[in-house]
């Protein structure tokens, strides 16, 4: 069963990915209107809110733009930090996004950042347990089968509730993202909807990754009970 879960959802999980970068790559191929680069869009957005401790840098590979909370640095792809382009534009914006809730100190942002050590815990332990199973090492002798189905559940309940707070962070960072594309006029109406969608469909990437954390949740819930 477990099985069946993980391999549905990788499948979602990829046809939601390919739809991302074809949705990318489209809107990487229309320029916005004031022709600014995916860097400059980010340092003005950041001067618009008053940060000035927040620095823009270029990160190798593609869709690996973030904001990093422990430098204070927005870090966008190359495609991105040099593009001119809605695709760039969105994702500069969104990353800065992100800057902003962290110097408001926005609260689900805080409670994610303190989360990240302890789901990387989780993630470690769970694995461990999985490879170990793999390879046919028996824990019921230190564990019974309850006690190990209640510690996946206690390791699954972190991250699922890790990935539920990360979709409010996301929306609120777009939100934030396309509201001052708009009131800064980077980019006109259609532009703006271009980009919208775009960072949509960014956002279904952490829906996805929810819902899959809170259904291996239920299954293990409901492997207690039978």
């Amino acid at each position: 069963m477990i099985w069946i879960i993980m391999i549905g959802f990788m499948i979602i999980g990829g046809i939601i990915n390919s739809k991302l970068k074809s949705t990318f790559k489209k809107y990487s191929n229309i320029s916005t209107s004031s022709g600014l680069s995916g860097k400059e869009i980010a340092e003005k957005m950041l001067a618009d809110n008053n940060i000035s401790d927040v620095k823009v840098i270029s990160v190798p590979g593609k869709l690996t733009d973030h904001y990093n909370p422990m430098d204070k640095t927005v870090n966008l792809s190359p495609d991105v930090y040099q593009g001119r382009h809605i695709s760039a534009a969105a994702v500069a914006a969104h990353e800065c996004g992100h800057a902003i809730q962290h110097a408001k100190s926005y609260q689900w942002l805080q409670m994610r950042s303190q989360m990240v050590p302890l789901v990387n815990y989780s993630n470690k332990i769970m694995s461990a347990i999985f490879l170990f199973g793999i390879l046919g090492v028996s824990f019921l002798g230190l564990f019974s089968f309850e006690q190990l189905i209640l510690l996946f559940i206690m390791l699954q309940a972190i991250v699922t509730i890790f990935t539920l707070i990360t979709l409010p962070v996301e929306f609120d960072a777009s939100r934030r993202a396309l509201i001052w594309l708009r009131s800064s006029n980077i980019t006109n109406e259609k532009e703006l909807t271009y980009a919208n969608e775009a960072l949509k469909w960014a956002a279904s990437t952490y829906v996805v990754a929810a819902l899959a954390a809170a259904t291996y949740l239920l299954y293990y819930i409901s492997l207690l009970r039978d």
